[in-house]
């Protein structure tokens, strides 16, 4: 198929999925032309990987000897390191964030961090590592770098070098989930909803640490507003237990938001009305 047509990705990404549709996410991972077979045991991957090759053969496709790796314990599979212990950066692509002279103009500056962010997820409180230099980006900021800006510049890179494994999620060891949002319970929610695969293989409860004290009588509370009736279901699937955490956040703290809340409600009054924890048993018994 010619690259090059505007619609080609999609349609060959569309195929594969077809090829492999029952073996996605179960031992086979697949972004376009590039396949990673994943399994247990060495007898279970050679069954695998003859799986994966019969599909292709019997559909037309073909792999190419020299960009093939078998029976690996570790490939570079889309910029980052995959193993049984977990994700890891391209050591080659960090070589290139370490070499990176300092941005000298708005286009480099724009270059270097859209480069980093493809690794944000490995660097701790990132968006706060970066603060100084997105103060940058607008466009009547001023080059060269200021001492701030150039010092995180060089602690970003620093970080890098010593970024930790993303390791596999492990159900065996606690789970906390810290959630910090205004509408501390749409956040949760999310949250909940967003890493539900992990939590329901949970053998134990979970815990979610907010800094909204009200939340622990959530679960139990007998009158809810129509929001908080919706949400009820979704937050009685998980079996958690909810524990105040004493941090104060600018975004859920900020009087603006205040202010925004308060005119919404005045547009459109909430209304209470009982509701019955138990009449949601049947619902969640069916998810």
């Amino acid at each position: 198929m010619p690259f090059g047509l505007t619609n080609a990705p999609a349609s060959f990404q569309n195929l594969v999925n077809d090829i492999f549709q029952d073996l996605l996410n179960v031992y086979v991972v697949v972004y376009l032309d590039d396949i990673m077979v994943f399994s247990k045991s060495e007898e279970e991957h050679v069954t695998h990987v003859s799986t994966v090759l019969c599909r292709l053969r019997a559909n037309n496709l073909f792999a190419k000897a020299s960009k093939c790796l078998f029976h690996v314990s570790s490939v570079e599979y889309l910029g980052y390191v995959v193993s049984s212990e977990g994700l890891k950066m391209d050591q080659a692509k960090v070589q290139q964030i370490l070499n990176w002279p300092p941005p000298r103009n708005l286009k480099a500056l724009q270059s270097f961090l859209g480069f980093a962010n493809f690794y944000r997820h490995f660097i701790k409180n990132y968006s706060k590592k970066i603060s100084s230099l997105t103060s940058f980006l607008k466009k009547d900021s001023c080059f060269p770098l200021n001492e701030e800006a150039l010092s995180q510049f060089h602690q970003l890179k620093e970080a890098f070098t010593t970024a930790p494994i993303l390791s596999h999620f492990n159900p065996s060891l606690p789970t906390i989930e810290t959630s910090h949002n205004d509408k501390e319970l749409l956040g949760i929610v999310w949250a909940l909803k967003r890493w539900r695969a992990f939590l329901l293989s949970l053998s134990s409860p979970f815990e979610v640490l907010t800094d909204h004290s009200s939340l622990q009588y959530f679960m139990t509370s007998k009158v809810l507003t129509r929001r908080q009736a919706s949400t009820l279901p979704d937050a009685l699937s998980h079996r958690d237990n909810v524990y105040p955490e004493r941090r104060e956040d600018f975004i859920s703290n900020n009087p603006m938001n205040f202010q925004k809340i308060i005119k919404q409600d005045e547009v459109q009054p909430s209304k209470l009305f009982a509701v019955k924890v138990e009449s949601f048993s049947n619902w969640i018994a069916s998810i």
